[in-house]
């Protein structure tokens, strides 16, 4: 789960990380996935294309830097999975 500049509450469309926390968390890859995330995007403007919002009210986009696509890079680096459930709402996943 991230935070835009506004506030607003966004997990990332498409792709599965590993957990920080809870019963299936696996910090070591969790962390360098979110260090990965931070190096693509702070201080930089990003793009958010929306999809849709989740169930905890969390809008679910998909982000741009420079015009690259945030998740496609996580996911080229090994740092994500694509989320095959809702992989169909991301162009890049076909």
């Amino acid at each position: 789960m991230c935070r835009t500049s506004s506030g607003d509450r966004i997990r990332l469309a498409c792709i599965d990380t590993p957990e920080l926390r809870g019963k299936r968390a696996d910090p070591v890859p969790a962390k360098a996935a979110r260090g990965y995330l931070r190096n693509l995007v702070v201080g930089r403007n990003v793009g958010i294309r929306r999809i849709t919002t989740d169930g905890y009210g969390r809008t679910l986009p998909e982000l741009f830097v420079n015009g690259s696509n945030v998740q496609q890079q996580l996911v080229a680096s090994g740092r994500a999975e694509l989320y095959w459930k809702y992989a169909h709402q991301c162009p890049w996943t076909r």
